[in-house]
């Protein structure tokens, strides 16, 4: 029988969370945040090399060699016998086209304009026939600048929720982590903890540093990067190309982006191994750094083998993520978690239950 909403949202008002509490939900999804954490560090790497040494680079064709430009790992870029960089681009350029935080709100200040302009004409100096095409097409530099802010910005937030994700691992190893609450609670205090992380960005250029985005910006990591992640990744994302037509007269997008719902928790699990569907190329990058616990568990469930290990792979990482958004929301909650208020509970569970209803045409019926 299926677990409706309002149970869902009974569950968080009881302490429990979205995904329910078993033995293997717990290990799965301590598994599979092992692997993402691996993946996410590789990402970040990648993110702020290109942010920080790419800088105005208009032709970036090493932009994912992260500066290792050799014979060696020119044959593994060309095998494709690496991470899919490209992925984290989409999540990149994903969080730019659905703004919102203040990151959203601070690259249209004056004081990001001042600070973009004065690091344009350091990189450019000399350089006539580009300070020309500055001139003539304003726009056209500052809008590449609002983007590399967008790849540290996300880099930096990578970074924290890595190391998020490994010490969990690192406490279900010590037998400190025993069930999906104990997962929640755990990603929820990490989260508290690193809510006033300042985000920063600066470039260096003829050996002077250029504060993009300086810690005076008041930016942090909750507000302004781990929220609208959670918005624009998780839930809104974009149309898949090669599934759902772009052609205006069909409409099968929705004019209104609030009710886009092709994010990470909406996708189907589809090991199609291709570029089609945006979380496979993940999933390709998560299957390398599996703990072997995990392979049974993908056996029992399973007879495909290793034709099927993309799909499981996104189907736990589906199930992480729902613990992740569960964090998320009990920190957003209104009312204290505790309270004993009548009229405290009843707001939270209005609360959860608006929650549970945007999530019902998700993947979270399918995990119950």
């Amino acid at each position: 029988m299926q677990t409706s909403s309002h149970q869902i949202a009974q569950r968080l008002a009881d302490g429990g969370a979205l995904l329910p509490d078993s033995p293997e939900n717990t290990v799965e999804v301590v598994g599979i945040l092992k692997s993402y954490g691996i993946v996410l560090a590789g990402y970040n790497r990648n993110l702020t090399f290109i942010a920080e040494q790419q800088f105005l680079e208009l032709f970036p064709f090493f932009k994912y060699m992260n500066g290792d430009i050799s014979a060696k790992s020119l044959k593994r870029h060309w095998w494709h016998d690496r991470l899919n960089y490209e992925f984290a681009e989409y999540c990149m350029r994903c969080m730019l086209w659905h703004g919102g935080g203040g990151l959203d709100h601070y690259l249209d200040t004056p004081e990001f304009a001042e600070n973009t302009e004065r690091a344009i004409q350091a990189k450019l100096k000399g350089n006539f026939l580009i300070l020309a095409l500055h001139r003539g097409f304003p726009d056209f530099l500052p809008e590449q600048v609002r983007q590399l802010a967008y790849y540290s910005a996300l880099g930096s937030f990578w970074l924290i929720m890595s190391e998020m994700f490994l010490s969990l691992s690192d406490r279900y190893d010590q037998a400190e982590i025993k069930s999906i609450t104990d997962v929640v609670e755990h990603i929820k205090l990490a989260l508290v903890a690193a809510a006033n992380a300042p985000i920063t960005y600066s470039v260096k250029i003829h050996n002077q540093d250029f504060a993009i985005m300086p810690e005076s910006a008041g930016l942090t990591f909750l507000v302004d990067t781990a929220i609208p992640y959670i918005e624009a990744v998780f839930f809104r994302s974009f149309p898949f190309r090669g599934t759902v037509s772009y052609n205006a007269q069909q409409q099968a997008i929705s004019r209104d982006i609030d009710q886009f719902d092709y994010g990470a928790l909406y996708a189907d699990p589809l090991p199609i191994g291709g570029a089609g569907i945006p979380p496979t190329l993940l999933m390709q990058d998560m299957r390398h750094y599996l703990p072997k616990y995990m392979y049974p568990i993908y056996a029992k469930r399973s007879q495909r083998g290793e034709r099927d290990l993309r799909g499981q792979i996104c189907v736990s990482f589906q199930k992480s993520m729902f613990c992740v958004t569960t964090a998320a929301i009990f920190g957003l909650a209104p009312q204290p978690l505790n309270s004993d208020d009548p009229t405290a509970k009843a707001e939270n569970l209005s609360y959860f239950q608006g929650w549970c209803d945007r999530l019902e045409t998700s993947r979270l019926p399918n995990v119950q």
